[in-house]
């Protein structure tokens, strides 16, 4: 079930947060994560509209949405990835939102693919100011359904 990310459950999001990380971004040192863990605690969390996968009481996976348009987290548990639960989170997101992008390291293959899968498409490449590392920024629009009323 995906909910709105309550506060009692910011340290068990902060934690898939900082052990998925570590995980999927082992070309960044580990010091790296431990050093911004704080910050994204504490500032980004909260101006973020953040919503949480939960299954029986454990919450598997988060999206986070700052400014009603830009991902700013996805992660999913090591344990529960490639269940579907990441996907579902985004389809979440693309009912609610017109319009969605994220940056995605470079060097991390299997999140590129994982968004491709999804309907982002690759619309630049820049440098990451804080870690320093290449990352693309991915986009995704809605499609405006057509008009298929018939005029008589």
């Amino acid at each position: 079930m995906i909910i709105n990310l309550e506060i009692s459950d910011i340290e068990a999001v902060m934690d898939i947060w900082l052990r998925t990380n570590i995980n999927a971004h082992q070309f960044i040192p580990q010091n790296y994560w431990i050093k911004n863990y704080n910050l994204v605690k504490e500032q980004y969390l909260p101006v973020s509209k953040t919503y949480v996968y939960k299954e029986d009481s454990i919450i598997k996976a988060f999206i986070s949405v700052i400014d009603g348009a830009f991902i700013g987290a996805l992660f999913v548990a090591e344990e529960y990835q490639g269940k579907g639960i990441g996907k579902k989170l985004v389809d979440h997101c693309k009912s609610l939102y017109m319009d969605l992008e994220l940056g995605v390291y470079k060097q991390n293959i299997q999140a590129i693919a994982f968004y491709k899968n999804c309907g982002f498409i690759i619309i630049k490449e820049r440098l990451n100011g804080d870690s320093g590392f290449t990352e693309y920024v991915m986009s995704w629009k809605k499609e405006e359904e057509e008009d298929n009323d018939i005029i008589t």
